[in-house]
């Protein structure tokens, strides 16, 4: 029974965890007197489901001190540029477009309810993916995005 549990518990991480990103750098932007200062922060994350397919995100993350104690609400600019990085075979799902609008990355931008997300769709007539990054509240979201493609060479 108790090795179930850890068992259980274990899978809980690995799913909750999902992808997670990479840091390639990050700029400072404005000096803080207290705390870390305003960055924005390039990310790197593969995307789970298409190997070969790598996006980079770039974003704001607020410092100073509520920055410092993980208390601030980072802003919504955020932009995305997305790569072939080696070979690219698409699952049957992505194809049929079943799995269009798949999150296929997300990132807490605040402590609570805000999150930078980058959803996946597949033009199919342009053999193509199509990444879209935006940020969401659980009362309102932003309208600010940015896309990027990946042409699939046959």
């Amino acid at each position: 029974m108790k090795m179930l549990s850890s068992v259980l518990v274990m899978i809980f991480l690995l799913v909750a965890v999902g992808v997670q990103a990479e840091e390639i750098g990050e700029v400072s932007t404005t000096f803080k007197m207290l705390g870390a200062n305003d960055k924005i922060v390039i990310e790197a994350f593969d995307d789970p489901d298409i190997s070969g397919a790598t996006c980079y995100v770039s974003r704001a993350k607020t410092g100073g001190i509520k920055g410092a104690v993980g208390v601030a609400e980072d802003r919504s600019d955020a932009s995305l540029s997305c790569r072939q990085t080696g070979p690219i075979t698409l699952p049957p799902e992505v194809v049929s477009g079943k799995w269009d609008g798949k999150r296929v990355f997300r990132k807490s931008t605040s402590l609570l309810f805000k999150k930078l997300q980058v959803v996946r769709f597949y033009d199919r007539k342009r053999n193509t993916l199509v990444y879209l990054s935006y940020s969401d509240k659980i009362v309102d979201g932003s309208p600010k995005n940015s896309i990027s493609t990946i042409v699939v060479k046959p």
